[in-house]
C-alpha cells in the first residue's frame, strides 16, 4: 500500500511540474499566434497547438487523480460559468475570447444566477459585423446553445438582455445533503501547490505591539485556507533577529552581567534592556566604538558573542510564544540571521550579470521601473536588508520550490517589496505567470481618535496589554448578561476567551485589510450587526436548536442519509443557496486574498438563518404545555448544515467558537 501511494505520489508531483513549465511555454508562445487544436494527434501542425493539447490532457489527468481520492464542495459559480463558457462558444464559434459573467443575483425575481454577457458580446459583434444585433437576440440565442446539465431548471432573459438563472432544487438538496454526510470540503482545486506565507515577523528585544498585530492575524488566516484547500503551506516568522543593533545589546550585557556565559542572566523586561542599551549608544562615544567591535565578532560568529546573542533571542521568544499562544498561532521561526551565509552569493550573483552599480563605495542594483535603488552592499562591506530580503526570496524559489510566495507586511513596505520582485524576475529567478509573488499589504491600526493607536502617554500600545484588556472587557460582557449566572467556570472561562480573541482578530479581519481600521473595543464587543460576537452567539443558538430538541448527533448523521431537504418554502430556499455558496466564497480570496469577503458571507449567512428560524418552525410545540408536538426534521438538517459551514469559517478565520455561552 505505502508503495502504491508513494508513487502515485510522484505521478502528481511529476505532472504538476509538467503542467507548469508547460502553461509558461504556451504563454510564450502566444506572440507566434495559434493555429486551431485539431481533433488527433496527428493533426496538431504547431508547438503552441501540441502545447495546449498536452496540458489539456495532463490537466484532466490530473483532476481524474485527484477526484479519486479528494472530496469537494462543488463551486456552483464556476460550474454555470463553465455551461454558459460552452453555450456562448456553440453560440458564437468565430468570437475569440468571449467575455464571460455570471454572478449570484442580488434579487429572487432576477432568479439565482445572471449571465451578463451579452451586452459585451454586442459591442464585440458591431465592430466585426455590419449588421446589428440587439443584445437580447444574443441573450436568447446564447439561452438556447445552453447544453444539458443538472444545475438548472430555467433560464429568463430580462431587460436588455441579462439571462437569469435559476437553479434545480433537487440539485440543492442533493448538495446540502451531501455536506451533511461528507462534512464541509474545500472547493476543488487543480494542482496542489507549495505556499510560503511570511507573516508577523517582529524585532528580537523588542516588544509585539498593536502593529505586529495585523500582520499574525492576517498572516494566520491566510495560512488557515491554504491549509484547508490541501496545499502545502510554509509559515515562516522573518524576525529581525540580526543587524547592527546587536552590537548595542551584547556591548550592554557585558557590562550588567558579566557572568553571562555561566549564569543565565535575570533579563525580565528585555524593551527597557533595549532602550537603556540605545540611550548608552547614543550618548557614550566609547561604548558606542564596542558596540561596532562587537558586531563585528559576532557576524565573524565568535562563539561567546554568539551565545550573548542568542540568549537574548531566547528571551524574546519567550514573550512572542505568550502572544502566539493566546493567539493559537503556529509559526516556524526563520528570521535574518539564517540568510547570513547566502548573502556573499548573491552579491556575487548581481555583478556577474552586471546589474551592480558603485555609488560612495555601495554596491547598488536599479530595477527598471522601480523609482529607488536596491543597496546589496555597504561601503565598509556590510550587508542590508535588501540584501537579505533578495536572499530569502531566493531560497524560497529555489530551495523551498515555492508556487505561491506571500509577504503579509505594511503599506509602508510597498515600494520596497516591489522592486525586490522586480529585480528577482530581472535576474531571472522566477517568471510570475508561473509562480505568483504577492505582497498582501495592510494598513494601520487606529486609535477612536482616527489617529496612529497609542497609550495616554503616547507610548506604541503592547500588544499582550491589549490581549489583557480584551479578556477584561469580554468578563464583563458575559456578567452583564448573567451568563456567569448559568454557565459552569469552565464553560465561563472558555466562553470569555472565545469572545476575547475571536472578537479582536474577527474585527481585523472584517475589514478590508488594504484599510486602516478603528480599533474600539465597544464596538467589537456588541453583539449587534458584522462583529465576532454577534456570530459567536448566532453559532450557540444554531447549535442549542438540537440539543433542545433532544436530537444528538447520531439522529443527525441518519436523518442525513435518509431525510430528503425540502427547500418549498421561500426562506429555506433562501438559506439553501446562501450555504452552498461557501466554495466560490473561498475561491475568491484564493484568488485576491481579501479575507473580509469570508467575515461578510458568515455574516450574511448568520442574518439568513434568522430569518429562515423566524419563519420556518423547526420544532413545533404545544402552546399549552410547551411539549415538543413535532420536530421537521428537514428544518434541523439546515440548521446543522448553517452551523457546520459557520464552524470551517470560524476555522479558517481563527476564531474558536464555544458550545455554550
Amino acid at each position: 500500500m505505502e508503495a502504491h501511494v508513494a508513487q502515485y505520489s510522484a505521478r502528481l508531483l511529476q505532472q504538476e511540474k509538467e503542467i507548469k513549465i508547460l502553461a509558461a511555454e504556451i504563454d510564450r508562445l502566444k506572440n507566434f499566434g495559434s493555429l486551431e487544436v485539431s481533433p488527433s494527434l496527428e493533426g496538431l501542425r504547431d508547438e503552441n497547438t501540441k502545447l495546449k493539447y498536452r496540458l489539456n490532457v495532463l490537466q484532466k489527468s490530473l483532476q481524474e487523480e485527484r477526484n479519486k481520492s479528494v472530496k469537494s464542495m462543488i463551486n456552483i459559480n464556476s460550474r454555470i460559468q463553465e455551461i454558459f463558457r460552452d453555450a456562448i462558444k456553440a453560440a458564437y464559434p468565430d468570437l475569440e475570447n468571449p467575455p464571460l459573467a455570471v454572478t449570484p443575483s442580488q434579487q429572487p425575481k432576477f432568479g439565482d444566477y445572471q449571465c451578463n454577457s451579452a451586452m459585451s458580446i454586442t459591442k464585440m459583434l458591431s465592430k466585426t459585423n455590419e449588421q446589428k444585433v440587439s443584445p437580447r437576440e444574443i441573450a436568447d440565442n446564447i439561452s438556447r446553445n445552453i447544453p444539458d446539465n443538472k444545475y438548472i431548471e430555467k433560464v429568463e432573459i430580462a431587460g436588455p438582455g441579462f439571462i437569469n438563472v435559476h437553479l434545480r432544487k433537487d440539485f440543492v438538496s442533493k448538495q446540502l445533503s451531501s455536506l451533511l454526510v461528507n462534512g464541509v470540503e474545500p472547493p476543488a482545486i487543480e494542482i496542489r501547490k507549495k505556499v510560503v506565507v511570511d507573516f508577523s515577523s517582529p524585532n528580537i528585544a523588542k516588544e509585539m505591539h498593536v502593529g505586529h498585530l495585523r500582520s499574525t492575524v492576517i498572516g494566520d488566516s491566510m495560512c488557515r485556507l491554504f491549509e484547508f484547500v490541501g496545499y502545502d503551506v510554509l509559515r515562516l516568522n522573518h524576525l529581525g533577529d540580526w543587524g547592527t543593533q546587536f552590537g548595542m545589546l551584547i556591548a550592554h550585557l557585558q557590562d550588567k552581567f558579566p557572568d553571562f556565559l555561566t549564569v543565565s542572566p535575570p533579563i525580565g523586561d528585555l524593551q527597557a534592556f533595549y532602550k537603556e542599551s540605545k540611550r548608552r549608544f547614543d550618548t557614550e562615544e566609547e561604548f558606542k566604538k564596542r558596540a561596532y567591535q562587537c558586531v563585528v565578532l559576532l557576524q565573524s560568529k565568535n562563539p561567546d558573542f554568539i551565545k550573548a546573542w542568542k540568549l537574548i533571542c531566547d528571551v524574546s521568544r519567550k514573550e512572542f510564544q505568550k502572544i502566539y499562544d493566546c493567539l493559537d498561532i503556529k509559526l516556524i521561526e526563520r528570521g535574518e540571521s539564517y540568510y547570513q551565509d547566502m548573502m556573499k552569493d548573491i552579491v556575487q550573483e548581481f555583478e556577474d550579470r552586471g546589474f551592480v552599480q558603485m555609488d560612495d563605495g555601495r554596491k547598488i542594483v536599479f530595477v527598471p521601473g522601480c523609482s529607488v535603488p536596491l543597496t546589496i552592499m555597504k561601503s565598509d562591506g556590510g550587508f542590508t536588508y535588501d540584501t537579505s530580503d533578495l536572499a530569502a526570496l531566493k531560497q524560497r524559489l529555489f530551495e523551498e520550490k515555492a508556487d505561491i510566495i506571500v509577504y503579509v507586511v505594511d503599506s509602508g513596505q510597498s515600494v520596497h517589496l516591489q522592486t525586490v520582485y522586480a529585480a528577482g524576475q530581472m535576474i531571472g529567478w522566477y517568471d510570475p505567470a508561473v509562480t505568483r509573488v504577492v505582497h498582501a499589504a495592510f494598513g494601520v491600526v487606529l486609535g477612536e481618535d482616527k489617529k496612529k493607536f497609542k497609550t495616554r502617554s503616547g507610548d506604541t500600545v503592547r500588544l499582550i496589554e491589549l490581549l489583557e484588556e480584551g479578556l477584561k472587557r469580554s468578563m464583563d460582557k458575559l456578567k452583564d448578561k448573567e451568563r456567569d449566572k448559568v454557565l459552569t467556570e469552565e464553560e465561563l472561562k472558555a466562553a470569555q476567551t472565545s469572545v476575547a480573541f475571536g472578537c479582536i482578530k474577527y474585527a481585523d479581519l472584517s475589514h478590508n485589510r488594504m484599510n486602516d481600521y478603528i480599533f474600539s473595543f465597544d464596538k467589537m464587543l456588541d453583539d449587534r450587526g458584522n462583529t465576532a460576537a454577534y456570530l459567536l452567539y448566532a453559532f450557540t443558538r444554531i447549535r442549542s436548536i438540537a440539543r433542545l430538541a433532544n436530537i444528538d448527533e447520531e439522529m443527525l448523521q441518519k436523518a442525513a442519509r435518509e431525510t430528503k431537504i425540502l427547500l418549498d418554502h421561500e426562506k429555506e430556499w433562501k438559506l439553501g443557496k446562501c450555504i452552498l455558496r461557501f466554495p466560490e466564497i473561498l475561491q475568491k480570496i484564493l484568488d485576491d486574498l481579501l479575507l473580509h469577503t469570508l467575515c461578510d458571507y458568515l455574516y450574511e449567512l448568520a442574518t439568513t438563518f434568522t430569518e429562515f428560524y423566524d419563519n420556518c418552525y423547526c420544532v413545533e410545540k404545544d402552546r399549552q404545555t410547551g411539549t415538543i408536538v413535532k420536530v421537521n426534521m428537514w428544518r434541523m438538517l439546515l440548521c446543522e448544515a448553517t452551523a457546520a459551514v459557520m464552524a470551517k469559517g470560524f476555522d479558517i478565520l481563527g476564531i474558536k467558537p464555544v458550545q455554550k455561552m
